[in-house]
């Protein structure tokens, strides 16, 4: 008896929006660079205090080269090098390594290190510093590290900056962490200003300009798409971020670390799904989940522009040898 041959199930026809700028940041990039090119000078191991970005897949990657990560200063031994993370850290721990004599590279964010000059500034004008930003993340305690305690009163809500107490507030300033959600730092700060007219300003925006491009890219795409992916790291502020703006723009988000997480039930009967990523997630995993789309639907794909990015941080001198 001859089979009938079976014809195979049409594939859903999707088109995948691909939001450009999307992964990667200047900050993020020189700080994978940094840990590196250490390596390359000093040899294996070469130890990083926190994870260098917030993204599980870089950081494997780096351990497969010779990065040990390690949570605090005391882990690092005697005469080995040691890589500070791009969220930056309290003063402190470069203190504590000037006091070992410690071989040390700071691949803080330049965007972040101007905040931190911020903070100093504000501090030796005899200003109490309110920090906008989200409790435990290291670029808050780096930030909130660089003045002696007490100095800086954290603000995550509006209601907390409906009801800060500060002990004289003519003589205020803010600060931002720069990874927060572009429309509700504006609320937070519009409270902040209504109730402290004087409140000094930073002279400019503390959100990094790929915080704010992303956010940007994500409101283009979450216009036209049924649900969007997010690529990061459930770590990551940024990309936690990028979840929250979609759907408030009125599309479904997801987070997905790789490929393999996606969650097709979740896309159902999608036509368009938008994808975008934070800034400490690479190109490869982008490409990886684009890959998964295209093997499970008939999707074409089409890229949604909304900025150019060109801003490329300089490494360390003690590192251009090793360039």
């Amino acid at each position: 008896m001859t089979e009938t041959p079976t014809t195979p199930p049409h594939k859903q026809d999707v088109e995948i929006l691909l939001a450009n700028p999307r992964g990667f940041c200047a900050g993020v990039d020189r700080a994978i660079k940094i840990v590196e090119l250490s390596i390359e000078k000093f040899g294996a191991p070469v130890y990083v205090r926190h994870e260098i970005v917030h993204n599980k897949y870089v950081v494997e990657s780096l351990e497969n080269k010779g990065a040990v990560f390690v949570d605090e200063l005391d882990e690092v031994p005697a005469n080995a090098p040691v890589v500070f993370s791009a969220h930056g850290v309290p003063k402190s721990v470069p203190e504590a390594a000037e006091a070992r004599k410690m071989v040390y590279l700071d691949a803080t964010c330049p965007l972040v290190s101007k905040v931190h000059r911020e903070v100093e500034r504000h501090h030796a004008n005899g200003r109490h510093i309110l920090m906008i930003g989200h409790q435990g993340h290291p670029e808050v305690i780096g930030t909130m590290g660089q003045v002696a305690d007490k100095a800086m009163t954290l603000i995550e809500t509006v209601e907390d900056a409906k009801t800060v107490m500060p002990e004289d507030p003519s003589n205020l300033a803010f600060v931002t962490q720069t990874t927060l959600s572009v429309d509700d730092t504006a609320e937070i700060v519009a409270t902040l200003q209504r109730r402290f007219p004087q409140i000094t300003v930073p002279k400019k925006e503390d959100i990094c300009y790929a915080t704010t491009n992303r956010q940007t890219s994500v409101k283009a795409i979450a216009k036209e798409a049924d649900c969007v992916i997010v690529i990061g790291a459930p770590n990551s502020s940024n990309s936690m971020r990028l979840v929250e703006v979609s759907e408030n723009a009125g599309a479904p988000a997801r987070l997905v670390q790789r490929g393999a997480d996606l969650d097709l039930n979740w896309i159902g009967k999608a036509k368009h799904i938008g994808i975008t990523a934070g800034a400490s997630a690479p190109e490869v995993l982008i490409e990886e989940v684009i890959t998964a789309l295209k093997a499970a639907f008939n999707a074409k794909l089409r890229t949604v522009t909304t900025a150019e990015e060109s801003v490329i941080f300089k490494v360390p001198p003690m590192l251009k040898d090793a360039s």
